[in-house]
């Protein structure tokens, strides 16, 4: 006979088999509440986020745009200033190159006036003197220096400002630049989308560097880098007008002196030639009077020897009527008119030897004179002649380098022509 055979486990009753099953399908019916609830959240934050996002991108996109806008609108004005200053640079270096032009032309005014001043100290005796002339140069040489010493002050400003542009320059130049490579990254990040090919995660993109500046900051150094080379720009433009105006005034003063100077020269050689005539004409009268004086002493002398033969005539006489005989040896009208004879011609002659003594002194005064006077003619010619060779040497100032010929010899120092006769008896006396 079979018999009942029950597994020896847990036996629950229906009640909890019935509340079991309510409990899974309560439970089931929480879940997919739950998940419902859950799918919806979801839906709304997926929409909510992908606005966002697209929003979000829009939006940066938008600041890119205008920071692209604003970036490009300095990189133009630093363009802007860049060529400005490239064209500023280039006119200051022309003007420091024709300021050190016009600073080495006035190397020939002042060798010529130092020239000149060297030649008129070879003048002799009393035409040694400190005339306009001298004045004139020595004022040419001090107004030559100040302006040599003003244009290489201007030289030197130029110079020095020219090394403050070039570094204002590299600032501009390097802000440029740094614009420029930040164009080229915004535009990159601007071309940028979902499906370009270089997108990835990085590690912790939101870093900020230490050195990196605020908008505000970065707007105020590049104004600042702008506004520094404008005010540069601008401390060039009045320094090019400070060396156009001095190099103007320089040549002005040094023209107005060069006028005056040559002035003076030929007023003072105008005067040397009024004395020189006036010399040679009291020359040529000293030299008529000697002539003259000459002729009376030959006449004086002449008398003084007829005078003398005839004191011999009388001695004569009365010696040899001494040798008259016996009572003929008497005083008589002729004894007395010989003895007055010899007396009156002993008188006579004594006064001519006098009046001869006196003339040949007067004649050796004369020579003596005429010693001085051909003396002072010759100094007065050498001074002529060296004021005629430092006008001379002064065409260089007026007349091309290539053009210029002498027209005195530098050597002999004697004019390249010929000489008219009485200039030839003037160089015979030097």
């Amino acid at each position: 006979m079979a018999t009942l055979s029950l597994k020896p486990s847990q036996r629950f009753q229906l009640p909890e088999w019935n509340t079991n099953t309510y409990l899974l399908c309560t439970n089931a019916q929480q879940q997919r509440e739950a998940c419902h609830q859950i799918r919806q959240e979801a839906r709304v934050l997926r929409s909510n986020t992908n606005n966002q996002t697209v929003w979000d991108e829009h939006d940066n996109r938008t600041r890119l745009t205008e920071r692209i806008e604003t970036v490009n609108r300095w990189k133009e004005m630093l363009d802007k200033c860049l060529m400005d200053l490239d064209a500023e640079i280039d006119t200051l270096i022309q003007m420091k190159e024709s300021a050190d032009q016009h600073l080495q032309a006035k190397n020939l005014p002042l060798d010529v006036a130092i020239e000149c001043l060297t030649l008129r100290e070879s003048r002799r005796d009393i035409d040694l003197v400190t005339d306009p002339v001298e004045d004139e140069l020595l004022k040419e040489v001090e107004i030559i220096e100040a302006a040599r010493k003003s244009l290489q002050q201007k030289v030197n400003s130029a110079f020095e400002q020219l090394c403050l542009l070039q570094e204002v320059r590299q600032q501009l130049n390097s802000d440029h630049r740094g614009k420029m490579e930040t164009l080229e990254i915004d535009r990159g990040c601007l071309s940028l989308n979902l499906t370009s090919p270089n997108i990835s995660l990085k590690v912790n993109p939101t870093r900020i560097s230490n050195s990196a500046l605020t908008l505000e900051q970065w707007d105020d150094t590049s104004r600042f880098n702008k506004s520094q080379a404008e005010a540069e720009m601008r401390a060039a433009t009045e320094l090019r007008e400070a060396i156009s105006l001095t190099i103007v005034q320089t040549n002005n003063e040094i023209e107005a002196q060069r006028v005056a100077t040559e002035f003076a020269f030929r007023k003072r050689l105008q005067e040397m030639e009024r004395l020189y005539s006036d010399l040679k004409w009291q020359e040529n009268n000293t030299l008529e009077e000697i002539e003259e004086m000459k002729k009376d002493v030959r006449h004086l002398e002449d008398d003084l020897h007829r005078k003398m033969l005839s004191l011999k005539l009388v001695h004569t006489r009365l010696e040899s009527r001494t040798f008259r005989p016996n009572l003929e040896l008497c005083r008589d009208e002729p004894q007395y008119g010989l003895i007055d004879e010899v007396r009156q011609l002993d008188s006579t002659i004594t006064i001519m030897k006098q009046k001869l003594a006196q003339t040949q002194d007067a004649l050796d005064t004369l020579y003596k004179h005429l010693a001085r006077l051909q003396a002072a003619i010759a100094c007065k010619a050498n001074s002529m002649l060296l004021d005629k060779k430092c006008l001379d040497i002064r065409r260089k100032l007026v007349v091309p380098a290539e053009k210029f010929v002498p027209q005195v010899d530098t050597f002999t120092r004697t004019t390249n022509r010929i000489l008219s006769p009485l200039k030839i008896g003037h160089l015979k006396l030097i």
